[in-house]
């Protein structure tokens, strides 16, 4: 099965997962065939923690009245690094190394992981 259509029928069911191999331990975030690096491709699913860092962020600002929002990239706890957002603050209130948890909300009738303040 295609790793990305998993990944997002596993969003459609409220659960945030992330691939592991099996032979490295490496975790793998985008979904894929094969770990980045080593080549494994015993990867499995396996639930994430949902804890990460704030490595990088920045305000996108919007014509009002539409509300500015934030664009984040998150360090995973397991490893991995994605993109996402910051809800629950201030887009300019979200700082670099601030610790947050995962959550899966549904935008446009499409299940998306964004992250809240820890």
């Amino acid at each position: 099965m295609n790793p990305e259509k998993e990944f997002f029928e596993h969003l459609a069911e409220g659960r945030f997962m992330i691939q592991k191999s099996g032979s490295t331990g490496g975790h793998v975030f985008y979904p894929r065939v094969a770990e980045p690096g080593t080549g494994a491709t015993d990867l499995e699913w396996v639930p994430a923690s949902g804890r990460g860092t704030v490595y990088s962020t920045t305000v996108i600002r919007q014509k009002p009245p539409t509300p500015n929002y934030n664009v984040a990239l998150i360090d995973l706890a397991e490893g991995p690094r994605m993109m996402s957002r910051v809800d629950g603050i201030a887009p300019e209130e979200v700082k670099i190394g601030m610790q947050v948890l995962a959550k899966v909300v549904r935008e446009n009738d499409q299940p998306l992981v964004v992250f809240e303040p820890a």
